[in-house]
C-alpha cells in the first residue's frame, strides 16, 4: 500500500522550531502568513491543528459554540511559547446558518483571503445513545446527522467563496475510521462519518469541475483515536494528526483532490476513490 512514511507520531508542541512538525522546510514557510478556519477549534484534534499552523505563522480563525474554551485554547498557546497574534476567535454554533454567515462575515473583513478550511467539529455517539439502529430515536439521528454532516456541509459551501479569491482551496475533513465501519451499537455515528467521506469526494469532484483554473485540494484526513473530548481515556496525544494535517495543507499545487488519509501516513481507499498515489513529502 503507498504511504508517506516518516510522520512524527507524537510531536512535543513546545518544540515545534525544532521538528516543525516533520515538514521539509518549503512546506513548513507555505503555511506562513496563510490563513485557515478551523472548526472545533477549542479542543482536541482542533485544537492541535491550530497549535500547528500558529507555529507555521498561519492566521487562524477559532471556531467553535464555546467562547470561553476558545479562549482558554488561545492561552494554552501562548504556554506552549507558540504566537497567537495571527489568532481570532469566532464563536459560533455551527449547526445554525445564520451564525455560520455571520461568521464568514466577520473573516472577510479580517483577512484579504481565506487559504484553507478545517472541519474538525463533531459529536460522537453517546453512551447513552448507544442502542442498535432499529431502537434509535429520531431526536438523536437529527441531532448528529445536523452537527457531523449538514453544519461541515454549509461552513464549507459558506467559505467556498472566500477561498477562491486566493486561487487555491484548501479543505480538510477530519473523518474517524468509524466512516469504512460497521461497529453495532454506533451506526449513527459511522454513517455520519460515512457520509462525511461522501462529502468531501463530493465537493472535491465538483469544485474541480466548475473551477477549472483554481487548485482545488478537498481530502479527508483520520487522525486516530486518542486523549479529546470524544475519548477521555486514551494515551495518544491529539498532536498524532497534526503532522498530516500540514503536510496536507501544504501541499504545492496540483496535489491530492478527493483523498483520503491516516494519521500515520497511510493513504486511504474510500468506495471509488483510489489512494493517492504518491508520497505527501514528494511533492509534484
Amino acid at each position: 500500500m503507498i504511504s508517506t512514511p516518516g510522520i512524527v507520531q507524537d510531536p512535543d508542541p513546545r518544540y515545534w522550531r525544532t521538528h516543525m512538525y516533520g515538514l521539509p522546510l518549503d512546506r513548513w514557510e507555505y503555511l506562513r502568513d496563510r490563513s485557515y478556519w478551523i472548526t472545533g477549534a477549542g479542543t482536541g484534534f482542533g485544537w492541535a491543528i491550530t497549535a500547528a499552523l500558529a507555529s507555521a505563522g498561519s492566521q487562524i480563525f477559532l471556531t467553535g459554540r464555546r467562547e470561553d474554551k476558545l479562549r482558554q485554547a488561545i492561552g494554552n498557546l501562548v504556554s506552549l511559547g507558540i504566537p497567537t497574534n495571527s489568532c481570532q476567535i469566532v464563536a459560533a454554533d455551527i449547526t445554525d446558518p445564520r451564525a455560520v454567515e455571520r461568521a464568514s462575515a466577520f473573516i472577510r473583513e479580517h483577512c484579504r483571503c481565506l487559504h484553507g478550511l478545517v472541519n474538525n467539529a463533531a459529536i460522537p455517539q453517546r453512551i447513552e445513545y448507544q442502542y442498535p439502529l432499529h431502537e434509535e430515536s429520531v431526536e438523536f439521528w437529527d441531532e448528529i446527522m445536523r452537527v457531523n454532516v449538514r453544519a461541515p456541509w454549509f461552513v464549507t459551501k459558506t467559505a467556498l467563496p472566500v477561498m477562491l479569491k486566493a486561487g487555491e482551496v484548501r479543505v480538510l475533513f477530519i473523518t474517524s475510521a468509524a466512516g469504512w465501519s460497521f461497529a453495532s451499537g454506533y451506526g449513527q455515528y459511522n454513517i455520519t462519518k460515512a457520509a462525511l467521506n461522501s462529502l468531501a469526494a463530493g465537493f472535491a469532484e465538483e469544485c474541480r469541475t466548475a473551477f477549472p483554473d483554481v487548485d482545488i485540494q478537498i481530502n479527508a484526513l483520520d487522525p486516530g483515536q486518542a486523549r479529546t473530548e470524544m475519548n477521555p481515556g486514551s494515551t495518544r496525544s491529539p498532536f498524532t494528526a497534526a503532522c498530516m494535517a500540514l503536510l496536507i495543507l501544504s501541499h504545492p499545487r496540483n496535489g491530492p483532490n478527493g483523498k483520503f488519509f491516516s494519521h500515520d501516513g497511510g493513504h486511504l481507499e474510500f468506495c471509488n476513490a483510489a489512494a493517492y498515489g504518491k508520497p505527501l513529502k514528494d511533492g509534484n
